[in-house]
């Protein structure tokens, strides 16, 4: 096991350093005046945060399992997270350090618009006000996923998370967490407002920041999360879809073919994943985590929990109305792991401190044409439109596998329908939902069965699934593998108040209200 001492750097001088120096306790900021364009352009790289929530997210979900034997862990943190446990760790890939790289990111994207309205504001500074705002926007997207309960008609009774909107200018400012429907309220806010305002001239490598694709892309994922009782977020949702995808959608969906052409081993498939080249890739993020030592099957490490074999009969090595999983053009791999299983599309990088410690780093596509392809044909489902869900259906089939099964209504019928949902005696692919929306029995719920399958395919290991088991009300067990032993050690039913992961323990000792638990 890989036993490395990991150190919190700053982040554009907002500090990272220890459990009291979160958001709530922040001294004043005393950055340099930003009393220029390029000054805001330079402070705004820091408006991104440092942290990533996938090994937390992936660890929450029914892609994990445990191990049993004398198999490892990585850090101590990883048997809170597999058992659903409220931590009191900190360090990378913990709630605290999630949690303060978002506000410090929304420090610096609030320091850059305060300067804005300082210089007078005006046309030449709406491409920093719009990054300043998505990225904003985003920053407390990914908080209220992570810390909250998902949105639904009951949001206006759920705990937010404290949307902050101006910079901090006294010591220990006093926040409250809003109502989840004030969060997503906020958050809806600042995307519209940074929208119109972007200039995808004003980077100079794009792919590195909100350009117009990629904030169209998250907005789309964003409205999808958005449910509103009557659906009407669904509208928008494919409308900014169109705008990420734009004219030809299809020509933009990643060449899986050529990815599967590469060499699994070393750092040639994860490379050619995240390059800032490839169309498919909309917004990159590099993170400060050791998440693909824990998660990507080219490592050895973290053995204990994973995404075992039989869990890929559920993913990478699925059956589904494209047929068998050897349509894949990337095709999962287990290298020198008997209990990981997965596709390569993460690194790991070291920074070296000194020759003793260091701390991990990886880069990851965080909006994706495929993935916005998907979201899309939800919305489409959803809305009850299945022709059109089911050409994106389609297009992403010829995108990611050899098949030539042509999807239509009758095939996603006839596959899925028949289907026994998910039980201990036999793990399906199908697995019961309850969202507090409507999905019609028979085909609308066919259809979303089988998107919930593309999804769980195409983002193993990007943390999203957990977000989908949280929107669908999907009950999820932890289970044990001990040889041909499956025994099942627990359940988290819609109704768990597991499901919003527990605010770090300094920000509830600051005075903000924790989670609720049962």
């Amino acid at each position: 096991m890989f036993r490395y001492k990991y150190i919190l750097l700053s982040v554009a001088a907002l500090a990272l350093t220890s459990s009291c120096d979160d958001f709530l306790d922040e001294m004043p900021d005393n950055r340099t005046e930003l009393d220029t364009p390029e000054k805001i352009t330079k402070v705004l790289v820091s408006a991104y945060p440092d942290a990533s929530n996938i090994k937390m997210c992936e660890f929450y979900s029914d892609n994990y399992a445990e191990n049993a034997g004398t198999y490892g862990i990585m850090n101590l943190v990883e048997n809170d997270f597999y058992f659903w446990q409220d931590t009191d760790q900190e360090g990378q890939d913990t709630p605290q350090y999630v949690w303060q790289s978002c506000y410090s990111a929304i420090s610096s994207a609030n320091h850059a618009l305060d300067a804005i309205e300082k210089l007078g504001g005006g046309a030449s500074l709406n491409p920093q006000k719009a990054e300043a705002l998505i990225c904003r926007a985003y920053s407390h997207f990914i908080l209220a996923t992570t810390f909250c309960k998902p949105y639904n008609t009951k949001a206006d009774q759920y705990l937010g998370i404290p949307y902050v909107k101006e910079m901090e200018t006294t010591v220990s400012p006093h926040y409250e967490r809003l109502t989840l429907a004030d969060t997503y309220e906020d958050i809806k806010n600042d995307i519209e407002a940074a929208l119109p305002l972007i200039n995808d001239d004003a980077y100079q490598v794009i792919k590195y920041h909100f350009n117009r694709k990629a904030a169209y892309a998250f907005a789309s994922r964003f409205y999808l999360y958005y449910m509103q009782a009557d659906k009407s977020n669904l509208d928008k949702v494919i409308e900014y879809a169109d705008k990420a995808l734009g004219s030809e959608p299809y020509s933009s969906l990643r060449d899986w073919k050529a990815l599967g052409s590469l060499t699994p081993n070393g750092d040639v498939q994860p490379n050619a994943y995240v390059n800032s080249a490839n169309s498919a890739n909309l917004l990159i993020q590099k993170s400060t985590s050791w998440w693909p030592y824990v998660g990507d099957p080219g490592y050895t490490t973290c053995m204990k929990y994973s995404h075992n074999n039989t869990l890929s009969e559920e993913t990478c090595k699925s059956i589904g109305p494209w047929g068998g999983s050897a349509t894949f053009y990337q095709q999962p791999f287990s290298g020198n792991s008997s209990t990981k299983h997965g596709f390569r599309r993460m690194y790991q990088y070291m920074k070296m401190v000194n020759n003793q410690s260091g701390y991990g780093l990886f880069l990851s596509p965080v909006f994706t044409t495929d993935e916005t392809l998907i979201c899309r044909a939800e919305a489409y489902a959803l809305k009850g439109e299945f022709a059109q869900a089911i050409e994106d259906i389609n297009e992403w089939q010829k995108a990611y596998t050899s098949s030539n099964k042509e999807v239509t209504v009758d095939v996603i019928n006839n596959f899925y329908g028949p289907m026994d949902y998910w039980s201990i005696d036999n793990m399906t692919v199908k697995k019961r939902i309850s969202p507090d929306f409507t999905v019609n029995a028979g085909t609308q719920e066919n259809i979303i069965h089988n998107i919930l399958h593309i999804r769980r395919v195409l983002n193993l290991g990007a943390g999203l699934r957990w977000h989908d088991v949280k929107r669908y009300g999907i009950t999820i067990q932890r289970l044990k593998f001990t040889g041909n032993k499956i025994e099942q050690t627990d359940e988290m039913t819609p109704d768990d108040e597991r499901r919003a992961i527990q605010i770090p323990n300094s920000v509830i000792s600051a005075g903000l209200t924790p989670n609720p638990r049962n």
